[in-house]
């Protein structure tokens, strides 16, 4: 090398030699270790160990010493599996994991644990991604400031924040309240608007909040406050504080010259075809890309504080968990039960519905108990009121004021706005409002005899936002106009196939009927769906076959546009069923929901008042069956009361529900009724 070389590549090689030295010195701790007689544990087993200990302990309890859990490898090579799997797209088995990943993840493992690990130190990576090509060259100045200048993340910072969430998830999710179903395992949409049907029928005034900027930014001081209830180790909390503090770096703004000139080189290279490496992931299909812009405006917003990256949406519901435990104190508060009420004569839980319309709220007159309900998902939430309006208002300021001096956030009343059922309330894209209906209702009167009269009530009505749905297409460029939307051609797919084409549109729609599942009017919005996109797809292949109208598309390829469409050609060239038992073309699908007979109904199953998701039922019981106290109040159950048969237990529920519309216990343990007026009293 000659020495103008030598000294054009000084500075770049100085820092490379200086990342390499921080290399050999970060794995010299690990020398001496054999990473291999380190692996002793399942980390499946840790994880499940951690989320036992984790509901076992009482609400209060803090957790000192989590440093033990990080310094287990099993922990991290998971970890690494799991950074692998959303990098390349496959999750790699421990058994092909070579020795110097494990040894880097070691050596990460040491840095994390005596505080010397870095947040986005690009220029002294200890493990690399697997699609990272190994430094055996010097690296240009340019291209290390580019690498050091750019917004890609870190892949051991990944690591790390895989480890975290491992570790600290299973403390807060036994500490989260049930109202929360955002960012949290068995919690989606869905379990909120069945929540609102259930739960949230009988409610006169609905607040509708908007907190979403707390999940854009928050201060670092709050969070740490909020997670040192909990969390006691300092190291970990040093550990996310410096996350959630990244150090700013000052850009020079470039001149106009030279951003043209990139602007240029930008929108030349977009136009070329992008040859994936041999590692890297496939990008989404074109119906999950397209079903993800028609996410609501509750779900848009993911937090990302900082380098905590994945961690993030589980500080974030730390912090709203302040909120949700205040309003959780609130509702006790708010309840004034009234005795000429129907239902809710006791407690917030009790009011049994009818099982086949669990929603149905009978009404009561002028005297009415007093309730308030609330649900949240992400920076979104809901309460219901049942009361007068200045209830509303009151609770809307004792948020704001809670919301200002807690998290920090100062707020006004357009945030909140406050909302009668009759006008109906649009939240996660569906309309919530009621109805009032005259069922008659059945129950067991003194005598023993069923008797039937007429009574008034409301029924929850959950539906589909339809004009939120025609918004969407048309900021997909799908539809154009409001009042009367004309279909338009889908031109990214102008140049696939059309079995290709009309596999995609049909997952497109399988994910749209999954998603309004629990909307009443499911059958037509999904026919709405696809009428737009059958709509489309013909104007699209009337401009491909140049067959100039849908009509003439829709009479050659029928309405479910299953069958072959192509240019006319001589007679010499072989049909379709030939070249498909050849297997030289692909069999064409017919778009779904071509009848309206073909969508699937609305879901009216029941949710349970109390329901929680089934990991948390799995180990609620878990922890039941390893306390001595429940083997003793079994065994003396079935000393005092003797065994039953399952179908006997069965049968007697069945003909509780059928004769008093209730249950009349939930378990064994509980005591039975004794008499008849005490199985009067309970079903009153």
């Amino acid at each position: 090398m000659s020495l103008r070389t030598f000294i054009k590549y000084l500075p770049s090689s100085i820092s490379f030699l200086n990342s390499l030295s921080c290399l050999r010195s970060l794995s010299s701790l690990a020398t001496h270790q054999d990473p291999y007689s380190l692996l002793k544990e399942d980390p499946i087993e840790i994880c499940t160990s951690l989320w036992v200990k984790s509901f076992s302990s009482p609400p209060d309890a803090t957790f000192p010493n989590v440093t033990g859990f990080l310094s287990k490898l099993d922990l991290w090579v998971l970890a690494y599996q799991r950074s692998c799997a959303h990098v390349t797209g496959t999750f790699p088995p421990r058994s092909a994991l070579q020795s110097h990943t494990l040894h880097s993840l070691l050596s990460l493992q040491n840095a994390v644990v005596h505080n010397r690990f870095k947040w986005n130190d690009k220029a002294h990576q200890i493990i690399r991604s697997p699609n990272d090509k190994p430094l055996t060259k010097l690296v240009s100045k340019t291209k290390l400031k580019a690498m050091l200048d750019s917004d890609d993340p870190c892949f051991q910072d990944r690591v790390v924040q895989e480890v975290l969430l491992m570790v600290l998830e299973p403390f807060f999710e036994a500490r989260f309240s049930s109202k929360s179903h955002s960012f949290r395992p068995g919690r989606n949409a869905h379990t909120v608007i069945r929540t609102i049907r259930s739960h949230f029928a009988g409610y006169l005034w609905f607040l509708r909040g908007d907190i979403s900027e707390l999940l854009v930014a928050i201060d670092a001081n709050i969070v740490m406050g909020c997670v040192e209830k909990v969390v006691k180790d300092k190291k970990v909390l040093n550990l996310i504080k410096t996350a959630l503090k990244p150090a700013t770096r000052s850009r020079q703004p470039p001149k106009s010259g030279v951003s043209e000139e990139l602007r240029r080189k930008k929108k030349k290279g977009a136009t070329k075809n992008k040859i994936l490496n041999e590692n890297e992931p496939k990008p989404d299909p074109y119906w999950l890309r397209t079903f993800f812009d028609f996410a609501p405006e509750e779900a848009l917003k993911i937090p990302n504080y900082g380098y905590c990256g994945i961690l993030s949406p589980l500080l974030a519901n730390v912090c709203l968990n302040e909120l949700d435990q205040m309003m959780e104190e609130k509702i006790v508060k708010f309840f004034r039960p009234n005795k000429l009420d129907s239902i809710w004569k006791d407690s917030t839980d009790d009011g049994c519905h009818n099982p086949s319309w669990p929603e149905f709220v009978p009404s009561s007159g002028k005297e009415k108990t007093r309730k308030m309900n609330y649900i949240r998902y992400g920076g979104h939430f809901l309460i219901g009121i049942r009361g007068p309006r200045e209830d509303a208002v009151q609770t809307r300021k004792e948020i704001i004021q809670f919301c200002e001096s807690k998290l920090g956030i100062r707020l006004d009343n357009s945030k909140f706005e406050i909302e009668h059922i009759t006008r109906g309330i649009q939240f996660l894209d569906h309309i919530i409002c009621r109805r009032v209906i005259h069922p008659t209702l059945h129950y067991t009167a003194s005598g023993g005899k069923i008797v039937s009269e007429k009574g008034v009530g409301t029924l929850l009505s959950v539906t589909a936002s339809l004009q939120q749905c025609i918004r969407q297409f048309r900021r997909l460029e799908f539809v154009k106009g409001d009042k009367d939307p004309e279909p338009l051609p889908c031109t990214p797919m102008l140049y696939s196939s059309q079995a290709h084409t009309n596999a995609q549109m049909n997952k497109f729609l399988e994910t749209m009927a999954d998603w309004y599942r629990y909307a009443d009017n499911r059958k037509k919005v999904v026919g709405f769906c696809a009428y737009v996109i059958r709509s489309s797809l013909a104007k699209l292949y009337a401009a491909r076959y140049r067959l100039k109208s849908r009509a003439k598309v829709y009479k050659i390829a029928s309405r479910d546009l299953s069958r072959p469409l192509r240019e006319s050609s001589n007679n010499s060239a072989p049909e379709y069923s030939d070249l498909l038992r050849m297997g030289l073309v692909d069999a064409i699908e017919g778009v779904q929901f071509s009848h309206m007979s073909l969508i699937p109904s609305c879901d009216y199953t029941p949710f349970p008042r109390n329901w929680i998701p089934d990991h948390e039922r799995v180990l609620h019981e878990y922890v039941k069956l390893q306390d001595p106290k429940s083997f003793f109040r079994l065994h003396r159950s079935i000393k005092h009361q003797g065994l039953t048969l399952p179908q006997d237990e069965i049968s007697e529920i069945v003909w509780d529900c059928k004769t008093l519309g209730i249950r009349r216990y939930q378990s064994r343990g509980e005591k039975e009724p004794n008499n008849a007026s005490e199985k009067v009293d309970e079903a009153s």
